[in-house]
């Protein structure tokens, strides 16, 4: 065995910040550096624990939760730069790294939650927390720390609390397993045409498609990717059909194509140890575990608003397939209308009923220009400026580092964002932190960063968005916004720490400024003339916001739909796949729409723990985020001071620190119904 390398971690550039403006010397870290580093911040953790925990003075505030809620820096600092790149960018090594590390934390983690002296401390003070005398946030952070631990397995005997640990560490592995299949199919699969394949794409398709060729050795060619940003422009516009199939079912089949990296089985193993883990905990089903503490409370209140839902989207898009054959027909097809006609026939729908198509729109998205947009109406929301710093090293040269100030001049943290695709980065777009923002101890101010998957375009072209990609930089900002603006005092109720069908509310909201008119006109510019839109184009672009709605609808409600199945048994399904495909069957699930995430590739569910049993939450959180919009349309100004106020206080800087209806309330005066989520939609 090789000698175990010492590391300070007083000094060392993953654990000891010294690059410029506090962030990590990026330069000078290495995919050597991780594991022993790991290794020892997972040791000093381990020691504070050790010490909070047989302090032999009584439990307080300050020398068991404040100290609880403190340690581990180290491990914090060395975590978060590690997940960033093993999100963002990551190679062989850092996948066998994230391989080794991901049970290695949850033995971690799982052995503090399980510490019997150390719950007895927090238990102590539970238990006297009404003769405290504590502050509401300090309240609400012991209340949820005792929880947390309890739903860890404090109490459960030794054999329990054994097993819960095993189940955990299993759990970690395979989500691993499960992401790393999914980016090993989106990364090995392309399809290289010629300019003969290319009828029907509008410019900026190509010019897409050319960059991705090239990055693959295939100069002059073009590569469909499954990239969101290239496969769904690419099955809007070609006109080749038998191409359009082929993209469609290679997205659709991501991590079920047999082989190391299908994930049949590891869904398999997850949903079998979920339903494990919850009824060792007590709980009938793994949504019972997972939405005991959200908004929501109960499956039922889920199918309460999603069912519905479902049954108007069915409806919507029944009536919109119709017109869609139509055209097919008039275009002279006699093909049985299919999946991969979709998109392609909606795009002609649109341009007859609005008199406009995507690709008139693309030249007035510019990315720079929607960045500026975004910080903009952060500006005058919230009197946040932003200042890029050139030449600091992050990631990958791609990332870019902004200072945040605020309105008088202080600095109040850092945002990094990265926008492009790539092959060493798994798809989708996120927000998280390098660090969180929060008063306690010396306190830390926010490090936050935006992760995009935007087609790149060759060099010397600007990058253009579509309507929807744009929507997404503003919705990953709105998550952003929410970190950079916290103002709380614990770091476990900092920025995005709320429940899961909340924090969709700060960035769902956030999307809504994109299409104030004032917005558009300032920042909407031709990417050759610098002309604004025209008003005739944003008119028809706005009367034609709720197009789609039918498709859009069920094909997110569909998979909110599929999670919410599997995981509200008492049991898992011996065959997963096949029920979804009952489940599904059950639904109606139109076969000419597929679901936005099928079960081998839904990430948000199976890639780590984030949202099972809680993909309904982007939808929980749209019936806050139209009514709370409606809040500033009802004053006739999209920017009324004293709203804007009201929003920053109590929904983007309060975090986790008070119950999530109370935080809403507060803001709005009154929790909303879904008839506004609705309308929003185009449903009713």
């Amino acid at each position: 065995m090789p000698p175990t390398k010492t590391v300070d971690l007083a000094a060392h550039p993953l654990t000891k910040w010294q690059g410029p403006l506090g962030l990590p010397d990026f330069a000078s870290i290495g995919d050597g550096d991780f594991s022993a580093v790991f290794d020892a911040a997972l040791k000093a953790h381990e020691a504070e624990i050790d010490a909070i925990a047989g302090n032999k003075d009584a439990p307080t505030i300050d020398n068991t939760l404040a100290a609880l809620e403190l340690a581990g820096e180290p491990l914090d600092h060395v975590s978060s730069i590690f997940w960033c790149r093993a999100g963002a960018h990551t190679n062989d090594a850092i996948q066998a790294l994230e391989r080794e590390i991901s049970p290695k934390m949850s033995r971690h983690f799982s052995a503090v939650s399980m510490n019997e002296k150390l719950f007895a401390r927090i238990d102590d003070l539970y238990q006297r927390r009404e003769t405290l005398k504590l502050d509401a946030e300090t309240l609400r952070v012991l209340e949820k720390t005792w929880k947390g631990f309890v739903r860890s397995g404090a109490k459960l005997d030794a054999d329990g609390k054994k097993r819960l640990a095993n189940i955990s560490e299993e759990l970690s592995s395979l989500g691993t397993t499960f992401g790393q299949n999914v980016l090993a199919d989106e990364r090995d699969w392309a399809l290289f045409l010629d300019e003969a394949d290319l009828a029907g794409l509008p410019d900026f398709v190509k010019s897409s498609m050319a960059e991705a060729a090239e990055t693959r050795g295939q100069n002059g060619r073009y590569a469909v990717t499954l990239s969101r940003s290239i496969y769904e422009p690419f099955t809007t516009f070609s006109e080749r059909r038998d191409l359009r199939e082929i993209a469609f079912r290679a997205f659709t089949m991501r991590g079920q194509n047999g082989g190391a990296s299908d994930n049949t089985s590891v869904v398999r193993d997850m949903l079998k140890l979920r339903a494990e883990k919850a009824k060792l905990l007590g709980y009938g089903s793994f949504a019972a575990l997972k939405l005991d503490d959200t908004m929501a409370k109960t499956p039922k209140a889920v199918h309460d608003l999603l069912d519905p839902v479902w049954e108007k989207a069915l409806e919507k898009a029944s009536a919109d397939q119709k017109e869609l054959e139509r055209l097919a027909t008039e275009a002279g097809s006699n093909e049985k209308f299919a999946a991969w006609d979709w998109r392609f026939y909606q795009e002609k729908l649109r341009t007859e009923k609005f008199a406009f198509d995507e690709a008139e729109l693309k030249p007035y998205l510019q990315l720079d220009r929607v960045i500026d947009a975004c910080f903009d109406v952060a500006t005058k929301l919230f009197g946040i400026t932003f200042e890029e710093k050139k030449g600091i090293a992050a990631w990958h040269p791609d990332a870019r580092t902004f200072v945040v100030k605020n309105a008088d001049g202080s600095e109040r943290g850092l945002f990094l964002a990265d926008y492009f695709a790539r092959s060493s980065k798994r798809s989708g777009a996120w927000m998280s932190a390098l660090k969180s923002g929060y008063k306690l101890g010396n306190g830390s101010k926010p490090v936050i960063y935006n992760i995009m998957n935007f087609a790149k375009p060759p060099a010397g072209e600007a990058a253009l968005l579509s309507v929807d990609e744009a929507k997404t930089l503003f919705h990953e900002f709105g998550h952003a916004l929410h970190g950079m603006l916290t103002d709380v005092t614990w770091p476990s109720v900092a920025g995005t720490s709320v429940s899961r069908d909340f924090v969709e509310l700060p960035s769902q909201l956030y999307e809504h400024w994109l299409t104030v008119p004032a917005v558009l006109e300032k920042h909407a510019l031709h990417v050759k003339t610098g002309k604004p839109m025209p008003k005739a184009l944003l008119d028809k672009m706005l009367a034609a916001r709720t197009f789609g709605a039918g498709f859009a609808t069920v094909e997110f409600t569909a998979s909110a739909l599929i999670d919410m199945a599997y995981h509200a048994r008492s049991d898992a399904p011996a065959e997963p796949l096949e029920f979804e495909a009952e489940t599904l069957e059950k639904l109606h699930m139109p076969d000419t729409i597929a679901m936005r995430h099928r079960t081998p590739h839904f990430g948000h569910v199976f890639s780590g723990d984030g949202y099972s049993a809680g993909y309904y939450s982007y939808m929980w959180s749209e019936v806050l985020d139209a009514d709370a919009f409606a809040a500033f349309e009802e004053t006739g100004d999209p920017f009324n001071p004293a709203l804007a106020e009201r929003l920053r206080k109590n929904i983007y800087a309060a975090g986790g620190s008070k119950d999530p209806e109370e935080l809403y309330t507060a803001f709005r005066g009154k929790m909303p119904s879904p008839e506004a989520m609705m309308v929003k939609r185009g449903l009713v």
